[in-house]
């Protein structure tokens, strides 16, 4: 597979203009990090003005976070709450509107920044519309650059939209990565906290239940990416998208757990030097460094402190255990629509499992056997990939389907 020259996310970001203010939307604000994309632009007014909100089917917290922030413009996907939404914003200078049309639209809003925070497929037109027109994209949704990477890649280097991550992994590599020197980069590393059931053997395993995959033991997360943690398909989607945002191979891509969520990730260097960035584990950090970049401004998180912390420690991830790192891998090589398959049936799987419908192991069966019943194809633009994915979603269906049966019998 060929390499994608991933955009230099270091270049041409607009500063804050003359009276300190950057335009920005969110798109996905009533989830987590779209509440911590909110908390911090409330926090400073002086800094920022709000163009564009959106939201899935939370209507009541979109138009309580629209007047407070005294955004232009709130979208609610959910078009059937469209009234609701509208009701509420009565006697407001916010507009509301409604659909998949009307986030593509709010996409076109000239800000300055578009925060991508919308989980699932549903991020994904929306933000290649942000950077088709050149916008600075913080960029918190997995399934751009999983499912859409050279996409979305493409078009931010014919626009020159700059791409900054905000997954805190790829936030810490992008912080300690000499973009003028990509030739003096050795390869990089993704930290993982290993999930809840690192120390788990493959018989304790199988039987964890959904309220434990839930409870992550340093992360404050949604549903779907703590699922995602606990499986490390997270840690594999983000070698997927390690290798579109930085211009490394992907055999220079690594992964270590480190139990500690204190070392976010390292940058290795041919002269043998290793540069991590540091924190808590704490979301607002790495929004914050998108949001002020190419600047910092200052956040409530705990400070991190080494001697309370004590120790660092680091070990190989067990593919046997989690094989979900291992099918990520494999579908990165294959490339082409692979990785679109990959994340789609993850998804499916995911939210069987959290409906009792599988076991939490199955969660990777289900996407390994999407990935071997479809034949990995070439994708010309964003309708093909959003044709993949629905297909990848019904072949896992018919997956799930089909180990409900075995296991019945």
């Amino acid at each position: 597979m060929e390499m994608t020259n991933a955009p230099m996310a270091k270049p041409s970001a607009r500063e804050f203009d003359a009276v300190g203010l950057r335009s920005v939307s969110v798109f996905g604000s009533t989830g987590s990090i779209g509440c911590n994309t909110v908390e911090l632009l409330s926090q400073n007014p002086e800094k920022f003005s709000v163009d564009a909100l959106t939201a899935g089917s939370n209507w009541q917290l979109l138009a309580k976070q629209a007047v407070e922030l005294g955004a232009s413009v709130a979208v609610i996907n959910d078009e059937s709450k469209y009234k609701d939404l509208k009701n509420s914003l009565s006697g407001t200078n916010v507009e509301a509107q409604a659909g998949n049309d009307a986030l593509v639209e709010a996409a076109k809003i000239p800000s300055d920044m578009v925060v991508a925070a919308i989980v699932g497929a549903a991020g994904l037109k929306p933000t290649i519309e942000a950077a088709k027109r050149g916008a600075m994209v913080a960029l918190a949704n997995k399934e751009c650059l999983v499912s859409a990477g050279d996409i979305l890649i493409k078009e931010a280097e014919k626009s020159g939209a700059s791409i900054i991550p905000v997954d805190s992994e790829h936030s810490a590599i992008f912080q300690v990565f000499d973009f003028d020197n990509p030739e003096s980069v050795a390869g990089i590393t993704l930290t993982a906290s290993g999930g809840p059931f690192r120390d788990f053997s493959l018989t304790e395993m199988q039987s964890v239940t959904r309220e434990d995959a839930l409870n992550h033991p340093n992360w404050d997360m949604g549903a779907k990416i703590s699922i995602d943690s606990a499986t490390m398909m997270n840690k594999g989607l983000e070698i997927i998208e390690a290798f579109h945002l930085f211009p490394v191979g992907m055999d220079e891509i690594d992964v270590l757990v480190h139990p500690q969520s204190v070392v976010h990730s390292l940058v290795s260097y041919v002269d043998g030097s290793v540069l991590a960035q540091m924190g808590t584990p704490d979301m607002k950090t790495p929004i914050s460094c998108a949001l002020a970049w190419p600047g910092r401004m200052a956040v409530s998180a705990q400070k991190l402190s080494l001697a309370d912390v004590g120790r660092l420690d680091f070990m190989a991830p067990d593919t046997a255990r989690f094989p979900a790192l291992g099918l990520a891998r494999s579908a990165l090589q294959i490339g082409k629509s692979a990785p679109t398959i990959l994340n789609a049936a993850n998804e499916v799987a995911v939210m069987a499992f959290l409906q009792g419908k599988i076991g939490f192991l199955q969660i990777a069966v289900v996407v390994e056997g999407a990935l071997e019943s479809m034949n990995s194809c070439e994708m010309g633009g964003i309708d093909d990939v959003l044709a993949i994915d629905s297909e990848a979603r019904d072949v896992a269906q018919n997956v799930i389907k089909n180990l409900n049966f075995k296991i019945k019998k």
